[in-house]
Parts: structure tokens; C-alpha cells; sequence
């Protein structure tokens, strides 16, 4: 059995060799992930966070001087807390692990500021063109998750830097297996797939879900609208 402390020992070894912020609440943060995650997921947390401090660095971002690495680290560590049974709750899940972030964090004394940060990081993690736009961690945070699942500007990553940290956090084939584990939660509570959303779009594909479509939201709307194209011409 693993305990907390064997796990924050575990976390300060792995911040030695990676370079990982070492404060004591990215050690708990870390710990945690790894106890409450699969391999498979809380590999894929650590990985988005190395390649997207990577990333930045590619784009001219340093961290501790143009984003707060601690920040960027707890966004990425926790974000998938809610496809977790210790984050898993009845909304969508990057809204259901960026609560239990944010409760993970409040209850240990975090900067509020930064928290919010970390919230905004982990609930926009799949909004692609939205998540980045609110600030540099996020960006920094969205960044890296995006690399690691659909290999997003992976061309500007240095020479055999994802050879080393595949090897150190193997994928356990990530895509998959992530869809697999949101589909079930899906399957299970269909209101974690609100219409349009990404897990909506995971329900459909892995559960073979029927989509709900604008039009049908509109016309059940009570309003009487219909639908024509006037010309303009």
C-alpha cells in the first residue's frame, strides 16, 4: 500500500530529476494525482506539463519571469481530476476537475488569485481558440495538454525531448484511452455531456450516442421559432 508520505517522497524525487517546482503544495499536488489517477492519466498530466513549459520556452516564455511555474504546474498536474473518482461529480468533467482543484487548493491555504488561474486552466483545458486567450498560464497550461494529446506543434519541441519523456511517462496509449474513460462516465450520466461540448462529442463517438443538434434544441424551445433564410440580395 502507498502511503502519503511514500508518495510526496515519491514526487520530491521525480521534482529532483525533472526540475519540477518543489514547493510543498505542488509535492501534495503531485502526490495526489498520482494516488488518485490511472497510469495512464497522471502520466499524461506530468507530460502536459513538460511539454508545455517546453513550449513556452520555444516561444520565448521564461518560466518564474513571464508565467508562474508553480501555477502552470498545479493546472496541468490536477486537470484531470475530474475523469477521477476523487474529482468526478455530475458536471462536464473539466468543470468537475477544476472544482476539485480549486477545493484541493483552498483547503491548503492557496493564493485565491492563483487559484482562479488554476480553475480557469483545468475547466477550458479543451476549449481550443477560448482557453489560452485568458492569460499566459493558461495559455502555457492549454499549450502543453493540447501537445500531448493531438501532438499540437510538437515540430517545436528540442531533439528527442519526447523520446525522454515517453520513456520516463510512457502514453499507455493516452487518446484512447482517456475518451474510453470519459465515455464511461458519459454513458453513465448522461448530463456530464452537455450538447455541443467535447464530452458531448466523446459520448457520441465512443458510446455511439446520438447527438443533439441546435436545430432540435431551438425547436424544443417553447418560442415557436422557425427556420428560413431571407435574401439579402
Amino acid at each position: 500500500m502507498v502511503t502519503q508520505d511514500s508518495a510526496e517522497t515519491a514526487a520530491s524525487r521525480q521534482a529532483t530529476v525533472w526540475n519540477f517546482p518543489d514547493s510543498a503544495i505542488c509535492t501534495a499536488a503531485f502526490a495526489l494525482a498520482d494516488d488518485v489517477s490511472p497510469e495512464f492519466l497522471h502520466n499524461h498530466c506530468v507530460r502536459g506539463y513538460l511539454f508545455g513549459r517546453e513550449l513556452a520556452a520555444a516561444q520565448g516564455l521564461r518560466g518564474g519571469v513571464d508565467y508562474d511555474e508553480e501555477t502552470v504546474f498545479l493546472a496541468t498536474i490536477l486537470h484531470d481530476l475530474g475523469v477521477t473518482a476523487y474529482g468526478r461529480g455530475d458536471q462536464r468533467f473539466e468543470v468537475d476537475g477544476a472544482d476539485a482543484a480549486a477545493h484541493f487548493l483552498r483547503e491548503r491555504g492557496f493564493d485565491e488569485d492563483r487559484t482562479a488561474v488554476v480553475w480557469q486552466s483545468i475547466a477550458l483545458h479543451t476549449s481550443v481558440g477560448l482557453g489560452h486567450r485568458f492569460g499566459t498560464e493558461q495559455a502555457v497550461c492549454h499549450g502543453g495538454i493540447d501537445m500531448d494529446v493531438l501532438g499540437a506543434q510538437r515540430e517545436l519541441l528540442p531533439a528527442g525531448f519526447a523520446d525522454r519523456v515517453h520513456a520516463a511517462w510512457p502514453r499507455h496509449n493516452l487518446g484512447f484511452a482517456i475518451a474510453e474513460a470519459i465515455g464511461r462516465d458519459t454513458q453513465a450520466n448522461p448530463g456530464k455531456a452537455p450538447p455541443f461540448s467535447f464530452p458531448a462529442h466523446v459520448h457520441e463517438v465512443v458510446n455511439k450516442a446520438a447527438s443533439v443538434g441546435f436545430a432540435e434544441l431551438v425547436a424544443g424551445s417553447g418560442w415557436g421559432d422557425s427556420y428560413s433564410i431571407e435574401s439579402t440580395a
